[in-house]
């Protein structure tokens, strides 16, 4: 054996370095690879697009159709938003929950015309086609040039890039997720007041017309007849028993008037707070029932309101259905928030899907951002514990109160 033979026999043996292991293309890989060819087009084109649409809708903004034209053309930023947010979630695995559509505080053309311009997700959109096109361009040409030259680096490159792809996707093409979920509550909780005050009204029509109304026009054939006894000259116990029927039935109207009142708006709760109203409500139970109210100060009237009606139909549920011998209601605040808790020791049971009304509350309570826990294991006790905001009652509302008074 020659002596080269010999080195080359020894090399082998000790093993030669060879080039490094390259990562398998697979097909994610090639996924990636296509998803930063294809941006350079899409991106050209939708640059163009923009360009064109925007700028001439800015241009001629002073005219009757520039505000129109730039309104369509944040239209457009939103459906090449959902473009890419399709594409991001078929080539990359990235899935982006499609935003809430504008919502026009006013009805009308000018409305809608407002709303698609002041829509932060449609502008977020065109940023995204800005950046995309100089970004585009450069991956296009990283990704060709590896794929022919420098192939073996390839899979980590395409990584590396398709990465900063998804960052953008989820930056730009995502909902502000604080801002879209609140959004979305306020379009049910609006669902909700409206609902509520539609069964409100429903239910104050039908008070007047089943009570006092009828009440009122039964006093008025009354008195009617009376005074037709009395033009007659028939002034006999028959008047004075028509006089009498008659004044009953004023009694009876005034006190069904008061307790309409009552549940519209207790003048007890403007006029003296949380306190004295909800001791009036535990006067009025079946059961034997507790207050304590420790607040330093008055919150808003609508506060004041929520927190009187949640005890007013918590503690009709005791009289109603816990079978409880005693109750307590307590009603605190905690930095920002009011907190009231109900509590029986009945024999328990309720659920928010139970129909007791348990439901009806939580949806209200939450049409404010508030929370309702109800805590009611079979056998008892029951514990309702709400919390709503604290909002300061407006500055010289005591002053005013108190002037109107005098």
């Amino acid at each position: 054996m020659t002596e080269r033979s010999q080195r080359t026999a020894a090399d082998d043996a000790e093993g030669v370095a060879l080039p490094p292991p390259r990562a398998p293309l697979s097909g994610r890989t090639w996924r990636e690879i296509g998803y930063l060819l294809v941006n350079l087009p899409l991106d050209v084109a939708a640059f163009a697009v923009l360009v064109v649409w925007l700028v001439l809708g800015a241009g001629l903004s002073l005219t009757v159709v520039g505000l129109p034209l730039l309104a369509s053309g944040l239209m457009a930023c939103r459906l090449y938003g959902k473009l890419e947010r399709a594409r991001a979630r078929a080539w990359l695995g990235v899935v982006v929950a499609e935003p809430s559509p504008p919502h026009a505080r006013e009805r009308g053309f000018f409305g809608w015309l407002w709303a698609r311009l002041t829509d932060p997700v449609a502008w977020r959109h065109a940023l995204f086609a800005v950046v995309r096109l100089p970004w585009g361009i450069f991956t296009f040409t990283v990704t060709l040039v590896s794929l022919f030259v420098a192939w073996p680096v390839l899979p980590w490159l395409a990584r590396w890039l398709s990465n900063a792809d998804r960052v953008m996707v989820r930056g730009l093409l995502s909902p502000s997720d604080e801002l879209e979920r609140r959004i979305a509550e306020l379009e049910s909780d609006r669902m909700v007041v409206t609902d509520t005050a539609a069964a409100d009204l429903r239910r104050i029509e039908r008070d007047l017309h089943d009570g006092a109304q009828a009440r009122l026009v039964a006093l008025a054939m009354g008195l009617g007849l009376a005074k037709e006894k009395l033009l007659e000259g028939q002034a006999d116990e028959t008047v004075a028993a028509m006089v009498e029927e008659a004044h009953g039935e004023v009694k009876l109207a005034l006190q069904e008037l008061r307790d309409l009142a009552r549940g519209i708006h207790p003048a007890i709760l403007t006029d003296r707070g949380l306190g004295p109203a909800l001791a009036s409500l535990a006067g009025r139970c079946t059961v034997p029932v507790t207050t304590s109210v420790d607040l330093a100060e008055r919150p808003a009237p609508a506060i004041e309101g929520i927190v009187y009606f949640t005890v007013s139909e918590l503690l009709q549920n005791v009289s109603k259905h816990s079978g409880a011998r005693r109750a307590s209601v307590e009603v605190w605040r905690s930095r920002d928030r009011l907190l009231l808790q109900v509590h029986d020791d009945g024999r328990g049971g309720a659920r928010l899907d139970g129909g007791s009304g348990m439901a009806g509350l939580a949806d209200r309570l939450g049409a404010v951002d508030g929370l309702f826990v109800l805590d009611s294991p079979e056998g008892g006790p029951t514990r309702v514990t709400a919390e709503v905001p604290w909002r300061q009652r407006p500055s010289g509302a005591a002053e005013r109160r108190g002037a109107g008074g005098r």
